[in-house]
């Protein structure tokens, strides 16, 4: 059965993609969910506008993420965090703290499921933190690590 995309579906396409999937998964998880609808002929009309209206957007987000990369870039963000008598942190630094630090120095807002820290942060000092902010937009922000003031 032919079938438009509502929506993106993890291995299967993205919003306003026209797919063949058995007349079961159709019938039974795609349309009930809302995820996909028939593919008639006034549907395939809809489907080129939905594409259309999904291309802008991604062309959007790219921009977007390629100018927070422009300005982040060269930077260094520094997070505070709560350190002991011998150097070592309580705890570690988190996605959620570099998020923090980096709207508080840049005025920014990053999503901090955007971004990836291989290791956790444990020492005080300089790290690299990955964002992904577009699926064609990845880069480094370095974090400067510091002792929080008391």
């Amino acid at each position: 059965m032919k079938v438009i995309l509502r929506s993106d579906v993890k291995d299967l396409g993205k919003l306003g993609d026209i797919v063949d999937v058995s007349d079961g998964y159709a019938r039974n998880y795609l349309v009930p969910k809302g995820l996909a609808m028939r593919a008639t002929d006034g549907a395939l009309e809809q489907a080129q506008a939905m594409r259309r209206s999904r291309d802008q957007r991604d062309s959007r987000e790219r921009a977007e993420g390629e100018d927070v990369a422009r300005r982040l870039v060269g930077q260094v963000i520094e997070v505070p965090a709560k350190v002991g008598s011998a150097g070592h942190l309580y705890g570690s630094v988190t996605t959620t703290n570099v998020a923090e630090a980096v709207e508080a120095a840049t005025g920014l807002v990053l999503d901090r499921r955007r971004l990836h820290i291989d290791e956790p942060i444990r020492t005080l000092g300089t790290h690299e933190v990955t964002a992904r902010l577009h699926a064609e937009v990845q880069f480094n922000i370095t974090v400067e690590v510091v002792p929080e003031e008391s």
